[in-house]
């Protein structure tokens, strides 16, 4: 059975005739001067990937995108492993969130280079990235160096997943988007699915470096494919009308003149204060701290530059391309997606690294185990994103009402995921609300990201779907650092007196030498205080639905 389906092998146009702006103008709420024909007609001139050469791009993505995704995951089964090795436990969050706050900072930024400098070029040196710091992580002594490792290992990933989902609206035409997204979508969910279990295994078995530095041969076959496979050029290769940007001309000051450097240092800036604000509330510093409120301070002001500024560009520069164009705020139903899309980051990253720990530090469960007793959520996430995409796009099902519905019963998993009681043994219900949270999820994620592309402007698509993929990075990065600080002040309280709350960073390491009556104890309040965390992807699934209502039309968008 083959991940990915070929191209039919005929060139069809790539995107629907839009000649007539007034109506583009109305369908997408933007206004008319903004419609810019040629660019949309340039898109016209996309040769698609047939044989061979497209077979070894789609597998490429395949690859490259399993490898990034499961980078996510397949620490939270090893961490204990790790700081017995190299020391560093109380900093062991950061090497998450370091990876998610380096794929965070570029993945729009490496979607408009692709613009100017072309995918083959930013794919291929985003894959190097990934590869060359993955072997660093894999040789780090220190945990103060993985976790900066882990953040330029981000950067990699972030670039090479960005390019994989432009990608995916350049190697087929656009009937055909919906399943190669869905089968994309797979692989994604797959690597989720089996991060943990990974992590856990080799964690077990052998030295917890090979975790990334199983990535350096594997990424590194994904790279050849892809220098291989993408033509010179991709997607307007041997079009006369398409000059693609030389080596020569990489630094020359034309190409740097289309760089919207500001609004690239804006969009990091903004981004790294957020999350960075949201991380080291509740741990680090208190929510009320001034380091907190000066992070999160900092970084409204500079969403609020930024978008002053992406607005200027858009409108007034001839020359220089912004990095998130104004046309996306001024699109309701693109902010719809883009707000959905956040709020859907949370619950994948949030149940998938605290699952694993509640069946550890509560169930005494070990990492492999408990990365298996994941797969009902990452299992029934997959089967949501392939029923999702085949209902919108084979039986016509306006997105808007598959995305309320998937909001619908994520909130009733994650709900009753937070109502399990403390016991000795795993409960079985916890299976079923899994299910119910993942299918959930994955319904509403499929058709939110199919739904980019038939939204935008031609010349828009790649920093839409660039966008997207931040925005999900960025939710991601929030919901974790929300629900972990929601976690540490319920059971530094509920463990006062209890044990010393000062070294709660090392609980899992000496929980089991307690006394049976002390380890009860703090099971119950741990149990309660993963409860807490559902509560909170259940507040982020619920918030899915309004936003969902922004796609509202009257003539429903179909795919």
């Amino acid at each position: 059975m083959s991940v990915l389906s070929s191209s039919d092998g005929t060139n069809p146009k790539a995107f629907v005739d839009v000649s007539d702006t007034q109506q583009l103008a109305r369908d997408f709420e933007m206004q008319p001067r903004e419609v810019d024909k040629t660019a949309n007609d340039k898109h016209d001139d996309i040769v698609y990937l047939t044989g061979a050469r497209y077979w070894m791009v789609a597998a490429s993505m395949a690859v490259i995108v399993f490898l990034v995704v499961m980078e996510i995951t397949v620490v939270t089964t090893a961490l204990v492993s790790i700081t017995d090795d190299i020391g560093g436990f109380e900093q062991s969050g950061w090497v998450v969130s370091s990876y998610l706050l380096g794929r965070v900072a570029v993945i729009v930024i490496f979607a408009k280079l692709s613009d100017i400098f072309g995918r083959k070029f930013i794919f291929t040196t985003s894959i190097a990235l990934f590869v060359i710091f993955s072997g660093a992580c894999g040789a780090v002594n220190t945990m103060t160096q993985l976790i900066v490792f882990r953040a330029f290992q981000g950067a990699g990933g972030g670039g090479a997943h960005s390019i994989s989902t432009i990608l995916v609206t350049e190697l087929v035409p656009q009937e055909q988007f919906a399943k190669l997204t869905a089968q994309l979508s797979i692989v994604t969910s797959l690597s989720m699915l089996l991060g943990p279990i990974v992590g856990g295994a080799i964690s077990t078995e052998t030295s917890w470096r090979w975790i990334f530095l199983i990535n350096v041969p594997i990424g590194a076959f994904a790279f050849i494919l892809a220098i291989v496979g993408i033509p010179n050029g991709f997607p307007y290769q041997n079009q006369p009308t398409h000059q693609s940007v030389k080596w020569r001309d990489v630094i020359s000051k034309s190409t740097l003149d289309r760089l919207d450097i500001p609004g690239a240092a804006l969009l990091v800036l903004a981004t790294l204060s957020l999350t960075a604000g949201f991380e080291e509330a509740g741990s680090q510093f208190p929510w009320k701290s001034g380091y907190v409120i000066s992070l999160l301070t900092i970084s409204g002001v500079l969403w609020i530059v930024l978008i002053v500024w992406e607005r200027h560009v858009t409108l007034h520069s001839t020359i220089r391309e912004p990095v998130l164009p104004w046309t996306f705020l001024n699109n309701r139903i693109m902010v719809g997606i883009l707000i959905s899309i956040l709020l859907i980051g949370g619950p994948q990253v949030v149940s998938i690294y605290q699952l694993p720990q509640r069946f550890q530090l509560v169930y005494g469960y070990s990492g492999v185990d408990a990365g298996v007793r994941v797969i009902p959520f990452t299992l029934t996430a997959t089967f949501g994103i392939m029923v999702g995409s085949t209902i919108a796009s084979k039986f016509k099902i306006a997105p808007v009402y598959i995305a309320m519905a998937g909001s619908c019963i994520s909130v009733v998993g994650f709900a009753l995921l937070g109502t399990l009681p403390f016991s000795d043994g795993i409960p079985p219900q916890i299976y079923g609300y899994e299910i119910l949270a993942g299918f959930g999820w994955g319904t509403n994620w499929a058709v939110l990201f199919i739904m980019v592309p038939f939204v935008v402007k031609g010349r828009d698509k790649a920093v839409a779907m660039g966008s997207a993929s931040e925005f999900q990075m960025m939710g991601s990065a929030i919901f974790l650092a929300i629900a972990t600080s929601v976690f540490n002040g319920y059971i530094k309280s509920g463990l006062t007196g209890v044990v010393d709350t000062s070294d709660l960073a090392s609980l899992g390491k000496y929980l089991g030498s307690l006394p049976a009556q002390t380890q009860e104890q703090i099971k119950v309040v741990l149990a309660e205080g993963y409860n807490r965390q559902m509560f909170v992807l259940c507040g982020a699934a619920a918030a899915q639905f309004p936003a969902a209502l922004l796609l509202w039309k009257k003539k429903q968008i179909k795919i």
